[in-house]
């Protein structure tokens, strides 16, 4: 994975010129991402899976809050490369740069290791993260106003809103009339997906085309969450003091969980289809878990010294390399799958990831904390190769 100049190499960065609370958050967020896409299957606790449809579980708010990361992170890398006299086309270049191989890598992740084109997915998580993180990064770059910010934000969550409850559905008709808003198989979202990637979506039952969490139209509202992270590094870089911020992020929290369970009663809370109620009520608990960790590190110090230190490092390692930690956690079991390597247990030949599960399964006799154990313990095994290069001090970038 290239550097932000094009190539692997070495990063080091003042602590001062960092937000340490922001590179833990980001930690805790990519470790609990890759427990969550590995929760040791049906036998996980209900906070462990994604909610059915309508509705909210800590699982749907891992994603949305590593993308608001990103939109408080761009606010300071911006400034702090146009600090040091780096142009606005060269960062707007870098940007697309990024952009491209996140989408890159995000199609070998849904493909490896066979990469059969016929059903290949060419919409993901990364996917998601290149476009929101492309088009808030130019906007910000070459328009700095904050009002602007404000405004898109209310375009894209009231525009989506619009779309999936008053635009006809061709072949279904008008959504709360022929058919409830949000119907599973029938909304404007899924058809614009089977129109533009038949065949190519995520759920893709074998008897039809289906749907796609990361879809296309989706995007759109997915954009306000990364402009929420944006708006909320724009306060945290003025000039209140650390206080003033952390409370600032408390209040932050209350109005976005406020208007997003508001919202819900006419437009639910729905991650797979990031609906605008989503999108606020997932910021305002990304806000709650940020004015936390804010508190505890920039007012109390915690993190900084001492045992504080201690507890902070493993969330400092893994936010280090968030994205090399997720590509590690996704492809893993694509290469023991290459291995061939079989074990054998209670009369079958399955790969050892496997093997681990059950056999946790079998030590442990609740259900709900032997899928714990093994989700924790895979993203210990993806902790390793991200340890390595955070002793080596290689912070990889693209």
């Amino acid at each position: 994975m290239p550097s932000p100049e094009g190539r692997a190499g070495k990063e080091t960065t003042k602590p001062s010129q960092r937000l340490l609370s922001l590179d833990i958050l980001r930690g805790v967020t990519i470790a609990f991402m890759i427990m969550v896409n590995n929760n040791g299957g049906d036998g996980a606790w209900a906070q462990m899976h994604h909610a059915a449809w309508n509705g909210l579980t800590a699982t749907d708010l891992v994603f949305p809050t590593f993308l608001f990361v990103i939109g408080v992170s761009i606010v300071f890398s911006v400034q702090a490369r146009l600090k040091r006299g780096e142009t606005t086309a060269k960062l707007a270049g870098h940007a697309v740069r990024r952009a491209a191989i996140l989408i890159l890598f995000g199609i070998v992740v849904n493909s490896f290791p066979y990469f059969h084109l016929v059903h290949m997915r060419f919409y993901g998580v990364l996917q998601r993260l290149a476009v929101c993180y492309l088009i808030v990064e130019l906007f910000y770059l070459f328009d700095r106003r904050v009002w602007t910010k404000v405004a898109l934000l209310a375009t894209v969550l009231i525009g989506y809103w619009v779309l999936v409850s008053w635009v006809p559905v061709p072949g279904a008709g008008m959504p709360g009339k022929d058919f409830p808003i949000l119907d599973k198989d029938r909304n404007i979202v899924n058809w614009v997906d089977q129109q533009v990637m038949p065949g190519h979506l995520y759920e893709d039952p074998p008897a039809h085309n289906t749907r796609d969490p990361e879809g296309l139209l989706s995007d759109i509202p997915a954009i306000g969450t990364a402009l929420l992270g944006l708006l909320t590094g724009l306060w945290l870089r003025g000039p209140k003091s650390v206080k003033q911020k952390a409370a600032g992020l408390a209040a932050g929290a209350v109005v976005c969980l406020a208007g997003g369970f508001f919202w819900n009663i006419w437009l639910p809370i729905n991650k797979k289809m990031w609906t605008s109620s989503y999108v606020l009520a997932a910021a305002g608990w990304s806000l709650v878990a940020f004015a936390i960790i804010y508190w505890a590190v920039e007012v109390l110090g915690w993190g900084k010294a001492g045992a504080g230190k201690a507890l902070a490092w493993p969330w400092m390692v893994f936010g280090s390399n968030a994205i090399a930690a997720y590509m590690v956690s996704e492809l893993l079991g694509g290469c023991v799958e290459l291995t061939h390597l079989k074990i054998q247990y209670l009369g079958r030949a399955i790969d050892p990831i496997w093997f681990w599960n059950l056999k946790l399964a079998a030590w442990i006799p609740n259900p709900g904390w032997a899928a714990f154990v093994f989700s924790a313990s895979f993203a210990l095994v993806c902790f390793i190769p991200v340890w390595l290069l955070y002793r080596k001090k290689i912070f990889l970038k693209v």
